[in-house]
């Protein structure tokens, strides 16, 4: 009986956790961001980091929510409803001049890290790959690729249909697969860009309005 005992402790040490999405060097990363993409001019810009999860916000109900507005099923370990959100709100003096929020999700060969650069309205800034694992990552990783996400929002994800890859606005519709070839990772990228966008529309645009979170 004890040896049992000890055989389940161990193997719930072994199971597998829910999957963060962090910036490796938040001072670092935020600062160049800030100055690329937002203002260069004083005071320094500053940050505030917070952790969510779909978990405390609403639970089953708001997974459904956003596996609904997805139009995909959440799963494996980037999508279990305890994934730690890691929220980055960007200050300049006491004014919030934007936000950096990063997800993970499951590429063709391995794992991406998308992460999005939003303005106060949820539009986006900036695209970039913390991790990209493709054979295709040097196209992916292009300035021009990441340049066809900026001035995009939620709105022009709403029809977007992430399992087929068709619908979407005009911008959306234009956004052009460095390597035709091979859509894997392409299509992976912009299911991770609509799942970063609905959840930011929870977390900050819209989370007044948001009915889980009222309850």
């Amino acid at each position: 009986m004890r040896k049992i005992f000890l055989f389940l402790i161990l193997l719930a040490g072994l199971a597998p956790a829910a999957v963060g999405c962090d910036l490796n060097d938040p001072d670092r990363d935020i600062l160049r961001i800030g100055a690329f993409y937002y203002t260069s001019l004083p005071p320094r810009i500053t940050y505030k980091t917070e952790y969510l999860s779909l978990a405390k916000l609403g639970g089953e109900k708001i997974l459904r929510e956003v596996e609904e507005r997805l139009g995909d099923k959440f799963s494996g370990l980037y999508e279990t409803i305890d994934v730690p959100y890691t929220l980055y709100t960007l200050y300049q003096g006491e004014k919030i001049i934007g936000y950096i929020h990063g997800i993970n999700q499951k590429g063709k060969h391995g794992g991406l890290q998308v992460f999005l650069a939003y303005d106060t309205q949820g539009i986006i800034k900036h695209f970039y790959y913390q991790k990209l694992t493709s054979r295709k990552a040097q196209e992916l990783r292009s300035v021009e690729f990441a340049g066809q996400f900026a001035g995009l929002s939620l709105k022009d994800f709403l029809s977007y249909a992430v399992q087929t890859g068709a619908g979407g606005s005009a911008k959306v519709q234009a956004i052009k697969n460095p390597s035709p070839e091979d859509a894997a990772d392409f299509l992976a990228t912009l299911r991770a860009v609509k799942k970063n966008l609905i959840l930011m529309d929870i977390f900050v645009f819209n989370k007044k309005e948001n009915k889980f979170l009222q309850n």
